[in-house]
């Protein structure tokens, strides 16, 4: 079984382009618990600046299932797949969902999600202001408050700007990055 047949956990799905929010809806009115993480934005036409709710993380949207609810999630329309690894389902820890809600409540850093593949770096941990606990991979330093890093399960990069002192390094890696 791709999914565990028992207990519940927080997987992603792939959305069709800009249907994460129309997932988000179909889903819930099934009874199905999901997670889509939104972020307020600023977008600018050429006569107007407005305020919009946007996907943080394009293209994906979190849901909280067993087995029984797997086919019910892939027969939405706008659903394309699972996030897998080696054939299963990843399971997204819930300490990475709280974490990524927290950062939604509370967020007054500038955060945005990059698509690029990077190569795996150094574990961090954000160890102070609205994002703390959040934990990944340092990917790139660019100045001194703007990290770039990859949440492990949620196949995203995410670039934080923050003080360097609001990032230290877990155990067992060193900072190599000369603007830190």
């Amino acid at each position: 079984s791709i999914i565990h047949p028992i207990n519940k956990n927080w997987y992603v799905v792939n959305t069709r382009s800009r249907a994460e929010k129309k997932v988000y809806t179909e889903l819930t009115d099934l009874g199905i618990t999901c997670f889509l993480p939104i972020q307020k934005r600023l977008r600018q036409w050429k006569d107007r600046k407005k305020w919009v709710n946007l996907p943080l993380i394009a293209g994906y949207c979190f849901v909280y299932i067993n087995n029984n609810d797997y086919n019910r999630v892939l027969q939405s329309d706008n659903v394309v797949s699972f996030i897998s690894f080696d054939g299963k389902a990843a399971v997204v820890p819930s300490a990475q969902i709280e974490q990524l809600q927290q950062m939604l409540k509370q967020s007054v850093f500038a955060v945005t999600v990059l698509n690029e593949n990077f190569e795996p770096g150094r574990k961090v941990e954000i160890v102070e202001g609205p994002l703390i606990g959040l934990q990944g991979e340092l990917i790139d330093c660019r100045g001194k408050n703007r990290f770039i890093l990859r949440v492990e399960h949620i196949n995203s990069v995410f670039s934080v700007d923050l003080p360097s002192k609001s990032v230290t390094l877990l155990p067992e890696n060193h900072l190599t990055c000369s603007a830190c």
